[in-house]
């Protein structure tokens, strides 16, 4: 295949950034998109120009990492997808790609297209985790019986990896599809119940506080999503807010 690839270049995040053509040959349709962009990184290289930069870590759909906007889409034109599981096949020769950088204002670019999602982890930390005293005889968690329905619900909201494809598709920049899920995988289950009021106050608080848009119901964020988090998750975490506002 042979492809143009017109890449969003910044030397860093103080410094204007623009797009760049680039010419490739010799892609197989069988490689990813990561590898595609390894084989431009080694041209570049060779040429003694400063390679591309982007996030990757495990490229196996794990670590959420590899957040690119390809052609006007979160991850690409393929569904329930990351960037890593995005094959070449879904191009044709002679292609014209536009990659860039997840575009909002709580995701800062750091250089070219990696851009810096500590919000994410700030709103995590404000709430994402599980502080009952286990000291004692405590009962092993797999032996609490949990409701299918509900086992199932938290595990499908546990699966988001926080690459923030939600944030970079919504027109509003907002961060509920993620914060939701967050939510939900602890509320739902006997565990996080205990902690709940606390936890959705101060997650909502927080992603506020970054600066997220609100949810308007457009659902782009769900369809772009990479593992296919539910926008049910954002109507529950809506619930719980209301009654941990009034309970307080």
């Amino acid at each position: 295949m042979r492809l143009k690839l017109k890449i969003w270049r910044q030397k860093n995040s103080q410094e204007k950034g623009e797009m760049v053509s680039y010419n490739i040959e010799d892609i197989s349709p069988d490689m990813s998109f990561l590898e595609m962009m390894d084989v431009l990184n080694e041209q570049l290289t060779l040429k003694g120009v400063d390679p591309v930069a982007f996030d990757h870590d495990c490229r196996e759909g794990i670590c959420g990492s590899c957040s690119m906007f390809i052609n006007g889409e979160a991850h690409g034109p393929d569904r329930l997808v990351t960037t890593c599981q995005l094959h070449m096949r879904k191009f044709k020769d002679g292609d014209t790609i536009y990659i860039e950088p997840f575009r909002a204002n709580t995701f800062p670019v750091i250089k070219d297209l990696v851009v810096d999602r500590s919000a994410f982890d700030r709103i995590q930390h404000a709430g994402g985790y599980i502080s009952i005293n286990t000291s004692g005889n405590t009962q092993d968690a797999n032996a609490i019986p949990i409701e299918k329905n509900s086992a199932d619900k938290a595990f499908d909201a546990a699966t988001c990896i926080g690459c923030g494809a939600c944030v970079a598709t919504c027109k509003n920049s907002s961060a509920m599809l993620f914060v939701s899920a967050k939510v939900s995988q602890f509320s739902l289950l006997p565990q996080g119940k205990v902690e709940a009021n606390e936890r959705v106050l101060n997650m909502v608080k927080q992603m506020d506080e970054e600066g997220f848009g609100n949810c308007t119901n457009t659902g782009a964020c769900e369809v772009e999503c990479p593992k296919g988090i539910s926008l049910e998750n954002i109507a529950r975490m809506n619930r719980d807010f209301i009654k941990a506002k009034i309970s307080k």
